[in-house]
């Protein structure tokens, strides 16, 4: 038989334990710049929707949170950072798609994707905010 005492301490670790599964699961997600599993150094996911914008990326692909952005030539963007591929090609990882976005031929010489003389910022930028997209 347990003791008031006993059970109050029960409750107290059971409480503990729920409270620091809540801080991991919440650390998992920053919501302006992105996976905190895939963070982009030096990346700022505002910007990147900004440069995305001024790039016209949505008129090859659907992005979400980008006005006007549905192209149909390339992939849709949504669920970006589900993505387990890059072209099918390179894990989705922060360095490949900053290199992919900046010089996409590198990476995959066919592709359709054409270099648009991404600056490394701006890459590094387009690729945090690719990271928001869950």
């Amino acid at each position: 038989m347990r003791t008031r005492q006993g059970t109050m301490i029960a409750r107290a670790g059971w409480v503990l334990a729920a409270a620091a599964c809540a801080a991991v699961i919440a650390a998992c997600h920053d919501p302006v710049n992105g996976d905190a599993s895939r963070v982009i150094a030096g990346g700022n996911a505002q910007r990147g929707k900004a440069a995305i914008t001024a790039s016209g990326c949505g008129s090859c692909h659907m992005i979400p949170g980008i006005d006007n952005a549905n192209g149909l030539v390339g992939p849709p963007l949504e669920h970006w950072s589900r993505r387990t591929y890059i072209a099918g090609e390179v894990p989705n990882t922060a360095d490949f798609l900053v290199r992919w976005i900046e010089m996409p031929q590198a990476i995959e010489p066919a592709t359709a994707m054409p270099n648009l003389g991404i600056t490394e910022q701006k890459a590094r930028d387009m690729a945090a905010y690719l990271y928001t997209l869950h």
